[in-house]
């Protein structure tokens, strides 16, 4: 890092909380003039968090904010922008329908009374287009260009504000090979004009290239920096990893049974480049592991018929199988509690008893009339089984916990015997009380012979839960890890592109 007196930008025990979650606890960064500062950590490290602090978005609970030495509170994203901060987000902020001018100098347009002075307006944003290598007409609509150039008209929009820290949240995720390596061009250019950047990605290869120093969050805290010398794909994974795992985890290892599902060269539509080959079997408890985007969710989107494979073959109990939509799956007994709960999962207007009974409805009825008499049994079942507090099976779903919610979730399902229960992000946003719940039960489960694929972003989840797992990145699966090979370092490096230790 350059010297003390050429810092930019500074903060100290920041901490900010959520309702239920911790998000930064005491942490410290800081940023010289003309240095490139990746962040990198696993989901959920509190990186996110502390973007949106820097950029105005939210304000910290507690801790000091610098700005060339001097303490600063940013009320809003407009404050930081004046003092030369702009956070240039995953999902881009540009109106596709103006042309590239309008869109740098939006709401900031040079002119007087009210008029707009339009031959001044195009030749600044020619000056600042020119910053980031974009020769392009200034009149040029901005829908109508690739994703990676308005990226680049991003950058240039936030120059125009004079801005001297860039920060850089998963720039590449959506950028082809081309386009990232032009991205990068263009920031290594901006830090010789003295342009500070906090750059934020999983793509470890892409921060070993860039950076000047590495700062690692894990669980909220700093885990630890890299100086340019250090940084290589081990010390990174090394930092981001590292933690005991608890001792919530009450795992009988079962022999596995015969097949339930088996995938060959599955294509699934969001990664229509890449094929994916796996199976799990009776009795098995298979984890996905993986970074946000990797393509877990979207496989068992495919696997449940939500979007249905483009190629490829998938057996269910050795038998093929090709289902066009989910109740195509539910009959070949695939069940899939989905990652948002609340969006995909439940129906929060409607009682306990209306949702865990939904999947049966059609299973239960008695000559095209609901059979009230079923549908309570199946509630009463589900409330017993998955211990769902609840003062009785009326109760609106909306007003449980999300604890509560998740089981209703995995109780409307268990009624359907499923051959194979798919879960995605099984405990996410639920208490530790629930989650232990919920271990326990895909344990019985596993007992009881069902085969289990769950995807999760909690590292110690997949090491606690699964025999085997599969790791994603990028849409294909990297590696497969059996339960002796399982650390936090291998799949963390498999998840980043790394390749399997012998």
């Amino acid at each position: 890092m350059s010297d003390h007196q050429d810092l930019l930008l500074e903060v100290r025990d920041l901490t900010k909380s959520f309702p239920g979650v911790l998000a930064l606890k005491g942490v410290s960064l800081s940023l010289a003039k003309g240095e490139v500062l990746s962040l990198i950590g696993e989901n959920g490290a509190g990186k996110s968090t502390l973007m949106k602090i820097l950029a105005g978005v939210q304000p910290p609970d507690s801790g000091e904010y610098l700005i060339d030495g001097s303490q600063v509170i940013l009320k809003n994203v407009r404050e930081a922008m004046e003092q030369g901060i702009a956070l240039i987000h995953q999902e881009l902020n540009l109106a596709s329908n103006l042309d590239l001018a309008s869109n740098i100098f939006l709401g900031r347009e040079p002119g007087a009374k009210g008029f707009i002075n339009e031959k001044d307006l195009h030749a600044q944003a020619a000056k600042h287009l020119k910053r980031v290598g974009l020769d392009l007409p200034t009149h040029t609509i901005t829908g109508s260009l690739p994703i990676g150039k308005q990226q680049l008209v991003e950058i240039a929009k936030a120059l125009s504000c004079d801005a001297r820290v860039l920060i850089m949240d998963e720039p590449t995720s959506s950028l082809s090979q081309k386009e990232t390596e032009t991205l990068f061009e263009v920031v290594k250019g901006l830090r010789d004009q003295g342009i500070s950047v906090i750059y934020i990605s999983h793509r470890l290869g892409e921060v070993k290239e860039l950076s000047d120093r590495v700062t690692v969050f894990r669980d909220g805290e700093n885990a630890g920096d890299l100086a340019l010398e250090e940084i290589n794909h081990e010390s990174m994974v090394r930092l981001m990893v590292g933690r005991d795992l608890s001792e919530f985890y009450d795992r009988a290892i079962h022999q596995p049974g015969g097949s339930v599902l088996r995938a060959k060269q599955v294509v699934s539509p969001s990664y229509p480049e890449t094929t994916v080959s796996l199976e799990v079997r009776a009795g098995e408890i298979v984890g996905i592991a993986g970074l946000v985007g990797a393509g877990r969710t979207e496989l068992l989107q495919t696997f449940f018929g939500v979007t249905p494979a483009l190629g490829g073959e998938l057996e269910v109990m050795g038998e093929s199988f090709s289902p066009r939509c989910p109740s195509d799956a539910i009959e070949a007994g695939l069940a899939l509690a989905p990652e948002d709960r609340k969006l995909h999962g439940l129906v929060l207007p409607m009682t306990v008893r209306e949702n865990a009974s939904l999947p049966s409805l059609e299973r239960d009825q008695k000559k095209g009339f609901l059979d009230e008499s079923a549908e309570r049994a199946i509630a009463d079942e589900a409330v017993e089984q998955m211990k769902i507090k609840t003062p009785h099976i009326e109760q609106v779903t909306r007003f449980l916990s999300g604890g509560n919610q998740q089981k209703i979730v995995l109780g409307k399902w268990l009624a359907m015997k499923p051959k194979l229960l798919m879960l995605d992000e099984p405990t996410r946003g639920i208490d530790v009380g629930a989650k232990r719940e919920i271990y326990k039960l895909m344990e019985k489960l596993a007992g009881e012979g069902m085969a289990i694929l769950f995807v999760s972003s909690e590292m110690e989840e997949v090491l606690g839960m699964a025999d085997r797992a599969y790791v994603m990145h990028e849409g294909r699966i990297s590696g497969e890890l059996n339960r002796q090979e399982m650390s936090e370092e291998s799949i963390m490096n498999l998840a980043t592109g790394g390749e399997k230790a012998a």
